[in-house]
């Protein structure tokens, strides 16, 4: 008896804690998505409170037999002495309770099927909804069809849609598509109270320039040997940032400047992303990259901005907001950044895990570019269509949101980074202790030694060579022995290594990093060799896969164009009385420590604060007239005027001005190209910088007739080197695509007509008055 009843015991309770999970759902209503779930659901408690009171009625009839067992036999006679009857008095008290708890069972399954009754009937108008939901035909939203079908067969595919509801039925479809996304018309039956009206924007925040970089060093985080190095630049560097920050202040005299909220996502140090550089920083891996992060860190920082710092997918989806799944999805609240900095590891995960948000958010991006991605590579359709479709580029984005570290091409924003800067002290201090016959050579890995073996010969003829290789254990063969080889070298012994040498010299690789200029900005000469043909991407396995069709003519470029010598050399290395003769010239001439502005922390400054005032991606440009044939095109008349002697282009005193423009449209000047120069070149050979925001001013067939230029056809076609003219056949061509213009390029048939602006000295990226 006891058994028995302690069975009955443990199922009532079984069964009452059933019952309550049954009723723990959520109520009826509360949500589209879990109508059939929740009917569902209270149709089986109605099967469980009945089942309950079967059971409780068979454990009643069976107490009832036992209890009739006892009175009819004397079987438990002998068991009196260890059964006293006292022992079973409660049971009567138990059976009493099992009857008062049967019978309160029995009223609330009475009650629930009275209740589930009305429910179904008003739960059947609503199923009734969601199984018989047709695609609604509306030409506001031609794409409907195809995303409700694409729906049916790819639902399952990413849990994220079952997070935002979709269930399979037709309705969950198209309530997800209007309501989450935005390919389907609202549901009429759907009872969705108009939204109240938004209020107002609350005024933002300004930003102040700081005058403490701790904060930033604990916000990078730690954890990566590549962090540990961006913390230590930063805090070498300290001084000579908050000084510059000071003297930007000063400069921007107390202007207002709204506060941004940035998102720092360095894509190719996670762990996703195979992070190659960590581990490397301390065995003579590439540290560029990492030069160009810390600084620019460090000045948003300064500037004053809110940033947060992320080196992890896992980081990133957390601050994006990316609903569970495989990122098919939308974000599930609005993007919390004004900005966001990346690099091409980073926008890729972004679109992996943003769903449609991305499109609708990448104007915010900013791109940090090594090399530049010109605007044929970065137009999806177009690269795909001409062969220029490479690993990477093909983003869609306008050109002036990828960021390079040097000011490679204009179709690009240039970032760049900074190199220490010299006291008067320390600059009188290096010219009196610089050795002039002492040669430290550009290259921290072994392979780059490989076959340079002539060179170096000819080199110590001449001078005391040095290096700078890593190696753990056993001196790399590659390297002579006559070169005194450091081993690598922390940035301050390796600066303290430059201060003393003449001369820093390049053999080829790598290209373009920051130390030849860490170089000329202590005192030495920088010698490299030219390449005859250039390096590109046609010819040479490093270049080959980016989105750049730039022709290097050296190691460094900008050291070649933007310096030159005395500061720079560049010789034929495979003319060995050449290459003799700039060895010797170099011992005997004597140069000051050299750093272009652009490159001191105060330029870095000056340089981003424009950028973030100035630049906005995501401003919708104006309706165009029913009559044009293309984005690009526009018909209102040229706002250009010739010059007063008569070669070009510039803006007329007589046309408005939109203060929106910038950079200011007093700056343009259009020239007309010869057959093979760029408008990059073009430019330049005038004394300025090509600007491709200005294209859209002289996209015009009137600028033709300005310029003298007859055509007896205009087309517009998209093309990256229109607009142009074919002189020979004298036909002209405008530009289809605004994406497509480009400052890059050349074609023996055209002549490009090129939009040029004038710099601020020491600071090409910015016109005289873009500050």
């Amino acid at each position: 008896r006891i058994f028995v009843l302690g069975i009955g015991f443990f199922t009532l309770c079984f069964l009452m804690t059933s019952l309550g999970g049954q009723f723990s759902a959520k109520r009826l209503g509360d949500s589209p998505f879990t109508i059939r779930t929740e009917v569902m659901g209270a149709l089986e408690s109605r099967g469980v409170l009945r089942r309950m009171s079967d059971m409780l009625e068979m454990l009643m009839k069976r107490m009832d037999i036992l209890a009739r067992l006892e009175n009819s036999t004397d079987f438990h006679k002998g068991d009196e002495a260890r059964f006293p009857p006292d022992r079973f008095q409660p049971a009567a008290g138990l059976m009493e309770r099992i009857q008062a708890i049967a019978q309160n069972v029995s009223d609330i399954a009475i009650k629930v099927d009275q209740i589930l009754r009305n429910s179904l009937l008003n739960g059947k108008v609503v199923e009734g909804r969601r199984d018989q939901c047709e695609v609604p035909r509306d030409p506001k939203y031609p794409d409907c069809a195809g995303k409700v079908e694409w729906m049916r067969a790819r639902w399952t595919s990413d849990p994220c849609y079952a997070f935002f509801g979709v269930d399979g039925t037709e309705c969950s479809f198209l309530i997800y598509l209007s309501e989450v996304e935005w390919f389907c018309p609202p549901l009429p039956w759907r009872n969705r109270t108009e939204p109240l009206p938004s209020p107002p924007p609350l005024p933002r925040g300004q930003a102040a320039v700081r005058s403490d970089l701790s904060p930033l060093l604990e916000l990078i985080g730690t954890g990566k040997e590549s962090l540990s190095f961006m913390k230590k630049r930063i805090r070498h560097l300290g001084q000579q940032w908050l000084r510059a920050a000071r003297r930007l202040q000063q400069k921007l005299k107390g202007r207002q400047r709204d506060l941004k909220h940035i998102l720092i996502h360095i894509g190719f140090l996670t762990e996703e992303s195979g992070d190659v550089f960590s581990p490397r920083v301390l065995k003579g891996g590439p540290l560029g990259e990492m030069v160009q992060w810390a600084d620019i860190l460090a000045v948003l920082f300064l500037l004053g901005h809110s940033l947060r710092v992320t080196v992890s997918l896992k980081e990133l989806q957390g601050h994006l907001g990316v609903p569970p799944g495989r990122g098919n999805c939308p974000l599930t609240s609005p993007l919390p950044f004004d900005l966001i900095y990346t690099d091409y590891h980073g926008l890729q995960q972004m679109k992996q895990h943003m769903g449609l948000s991305f499109k609708k958010y990448r104007c915010r991006v900013r791109v940090i570019d090594t090399f530049g991605t010109e605007p044929a590579y970065n137009h999806e359709e177009y690269a795909t269509l001409r062969g220029y479709r490479t690993n990477w580029g093909y983003w869609n984005l306008q050109p002036t949101q990828f960021m390079t570290m040097f000011p490679h091409t204009p179709d690009n924003s240039f970032m760049g980074f900074v190199s220490e800067e010299l006291n008067k002290t320390e600059r009188q201090f290096i010219k009196s202790n610089k050795v002039s016959s002492m040669a430290v050579v550009y290259g921290k890995e072994a392979s780059i030694w490989k076959g340079k073996e002539k060179f170096l010969a000819i080199l110590n003829k001449y001078m005391e060579i040095h290096g700078t290789v890593y190696y753990e254990t056993q001196r790399p063969p590659e390297v002579p022995a006559f070169v005194k080889n450091h081993g690598l070298l922390p940035q301050h012994e390796f600066q303290q290594l430059l201060r003393k040498a003449k001369l820093f010299i390049g053999f080829g690789f790598p290209y373009e990093g920051p130390a030849p200029l860490e170089a000329i900005a202590n005192g030495c000469v920088f010698l490299q060799a030219r390449f005859n043909p250039p390096h590109s991407s046609l010819n040479h396995e490093f270049f080959r896969g980016k989105p750049t069709s730039r022709e290097v003519s050296s190691q460094h470029p900008y050291a070649e164009d933007f310096i030159g010598k005395p500061h720079v050399w560049t010789v034929d290395y495979n003319n060995s009385e050449e290459f003799e003769a700039a060895i010797k010239t170099i011992m005997r001439t004597q140069v000051d420590p050299y750093l272009p502005y652009e490159y001191t922390c105060e330029g870095m400054l000056e340089r981003i604060h424009a950028y973030i005032q100035h630049q906005d991606f995501c401003a919708t440009s104006p309706p165009l007239p029913p009559k044009a044939k293309s984005p690009a095109m526009q018909s209102s008349p040229s706002p250009l005027a010739l010059s007063p002697n008569s070669t070009h282009l510039v803006w007329s005193p007589s046309a408005s001005r939109d203060p929106r423009t910038w950079p200011p449209v007093d700056s343009l000047q259009v020239w007309v190209s010869e057959a093979q120069h760029s408008c990059t070149e073009t430019c330049r050979r005038h004394g300025l910088v090509c600007e491709p925001t200005f294209f859209r001013f002289l996209n015009k067939k009137e600028v033709f007739l300005q310029l003298s230029i007859t055509c007896d056809s205009t087309e517009y076609e998209m093309n990256h080197l229109y607009p142009a003219v074919a002189e020979k056949v004298r036909e002209c061509y405008l530009q289809k695509e605004a994406l497509l213009f480009s400052c890059a390029g050349y074609h023996t048939k055209y002549r490009r007509l090129c939009p040029c602006r004038d710099y601020r000295k020491g600071q090409v990226a910015l016109c005289r008055d873009c500050l």
